[in-house]
């Protein structure tokens, strides 16, 4: 159940006429009043004897009896409160407690006999509209302060009560959320998000392993956005503002967004602090090939060295210090975003959609100790730079391999939040994980239906010895993974590692202790995918297949099947 606390506004009547119309898009249904602050309001909605102009008179009465130069400016309080989709519908009943609750609660009508009128207007079934006067029967200002975490904490106590659902308890670092005007304007104008959270994710974009104002503001004049710097008079840069070229106001201007607004870590002072972060930890912290700026070969090598970063952030995360723990994670954030734009179509909107959602879990009150996270943001520098991956051969299957590390980064980041008892983060995380299992699985289908069909046509005694490697290496998980559809894939990539010269057994030992497998639906595919980046194999099968052709039958042939397996293949 959400509450907002809307701008504060001096016309009662024109809010009233807002909430007995039929709404922009004609969705109200039904106006009506389900409580007022005496039980005995005139309700326009249902009484046909009365009007709105009625309504305000009484709402606005304490006003009115104040003498001219006593009466606040803004004395109109507004305040929605809505339910989530999934949620039962609820009568107007428990709507009307729910109103009288949160007016006691912002300290609007605290119950002392003297309070705000105020009254609840319902014209849809998920949620209701509070309008108040800011001013007591006794003539007094009501104290209100901070009204919008108080209505928070009632909402939070209503959820229990009612057995609703419940909704995780924000710290303050979320961005702002878009209205309902932004949202609407979105839907005339057929776009997929509003313009604020679509120039969120274009600036996020633009910063992602990005190393000077400078490269930044190409980076956003390159995506098409319009900026408008803010500059002291001395001419130093303070700020900018940035606008979608096609959203215009009713005066046909663009609709400008300061960086501060779309997010708090975009405006540009934090910014700044990343790259501030990495000249201090330059010389000692970076090794000498990162600390040039300069992109690896091409994509898939990109990848490849993203996913060394993010395994390597995995790591941090479990055992490092909070400041240290929040950089990476930020981090993190920006390796998404640069995996999202350069991605390739079958999986491009879930890489988005991880991105989008792991937004939130970006920003925490632990502030982010810069500089160590270096590693990453030079990951995220060289995937944009390395251009944008076809989606086949070692392209495809790297990608595959650095979205397999990305899950776990963001499930160590969801743990993380979840001990802190950031539980909007901790959410968010998570929800970015279910989408990066979802793009997993498009990714990594061509590349593992290869390594699949060569597992199934491995000689029996190679394959033999790849079951025994397995149970020397992980005999707690051997049974598990032989079971698995995967695991021929998996003892092709053994055999691989073994033919490049590897300790089949060693190898695999270390990446299953690299960390827990408690979260992954098919164990086979982590460990391939961790098995070939440490064996330093190609990470598309096709480019080893004649490492193993001598250990096939002879003379043998598999009819290629379009899956590897009969069966759909479990969630990972």
């Amino acid at each position: 159940m959400i509450p907002r606390i809307h701008q504060q506004g001096s016309n009662t009547l024109g809010l009233l006429h807002y909430l007995y119309g039929k709404g922009t898009h004609e969705e109200h249904i039904d106006p009506h009043l389900v409580a007022s602050f005496d039980g005995m309001a005139p309700d326009p909605g249902r009484d046909p004897s009365v009007t709105k102009k009625d309504l305000q008179h009484l709402l606005d009465q304490p006003q009115s009896l104040l003498d001219a130069d006593q009466r606040p400016d803004q004395h109109v309080w507004h305040c929605s409160v809505r339910a989530a989709p999934s949620d039962p519908t609820l009568s107007d009943e428990q709507w009307g407690d729910i109103a009288r609750r949160m007016v006691a609660a912002t300290g609007v009508d605290p119950g002392d006999g003297a309070g705000c009128r105020w009254a609840a207007v319902r014209h849809a079934d998920d949620h209701i509209h509070i309008i108040a006067t800011l001013v007591r029967e006794d003539g007094r200002r009501p104290d209100h302060h901070r009204s919008g975490k108080r209505a928070q904490a009632e909402c939070r106590l209503v959820e229990k009560e009612l057995g609703l659902h419940q909704v995780a308890p924000g710290d303050g670092t979320a961005a702002k959320r878009t209205t309902s005007a932004e949202r609407h304007k979105a839907e005339r104008q057929g776009r997929e998000r509003p313009a604020r959270e679509e120039l969120r994710e274009t600036v996020r974009r633009a910063v992602a392993g990005a190393t000077s104002e400078e490269e930044f503001f190409d980076r956003l004049a390159a995506a098409g956005v319009l900026i408008r710097p803010r500059a002291a008079p001395s001419g130093d840069l303070l700020g900018y503002k940035v606008a979608l070229p096609d959203d215009r106001n009713d005066d046909q201007e663009p609709v400008f967004y300061a960086g501060s607004t779309l997010a708090p870590d975009l405006s540009l002072p934090r910014i700044r602090e990343r790259w501030s972060g990495e000249t201090r930890t330059q010389s000692t912290d970076t090794p000498s090939h990162q600390t040039t700026g300069t992109a690896l070969s091409g994509p898939a090598a990109a990848r490849r060295q993203a996913a060394t970063a993010a395994w390597q952030a995995v790591l941090v995360i479990d055992h490092s210090e909070d400041a240290v723990v929040a950089a990476q994670i930020a981090a993190a954030g920006e390796v998404l975003d640069a995996l999202a734009k350069t991605s390739a179509a079958h999986t491009r909107t879930e890489l988005r959609e991880a991105a989008f959602a792991f937004e939130r879990a970006t920003r925490s009150h632990v502030k982010a100790e810069r500089g160590h996270d270096r590693a990453l943001r030079q990951a995220a520098r060289d995937l944009v730079y390395s251009g944008p991956a076809l989606g086949r051969g070692e392209d495809g299957a790297t990608t595959a391999m650095l979205i397999d590390m990305a899950f776990f980064l963001v499930t160590a980041a969801a743990h993380w939040h979840a001990k802190k008892g950031h539980a909007q983060q901790a959410v968010a995380a998570r929800q970015a994980a279910e989408h990066l299992r979802t793009a997993s699985r498009a990714a990594a289908d061509v590349p593992l239906g290869v390594l699949y069909q060569r597992g199934r046509r491995l000689s029996q005694p190679l394959r033999q010895r790849q079951t025994t490697h397995l149970r020397q290496a992980v005999p707690e998980l051997a049974e598990q993974v032989l079971a698995e559809p995967d695991w021929h894939a998996l003892a092709a990539a053994l055999a691989d590692a073994e033919s490049a010269g590897h300790d089949p057994a060693a190898l695999l030992a270390e990446a299953a202790a690299r960390r827990e497998l408690d979260t992954a639906g098919s164990i086979s595919d982590v460990l391939l995918w961790r098995l070939r980046r440490m064996a330093g194999l190609p990470a598309d099968a096709t480019s080893t297949r004649k490492q193993t052709t001598a250990a096939t039958k002879s003379g043998s042939t598999v009819r290629p099947s379009p899956s590897r397996h009969d069966g759909p293949r479990s969630a990972r």
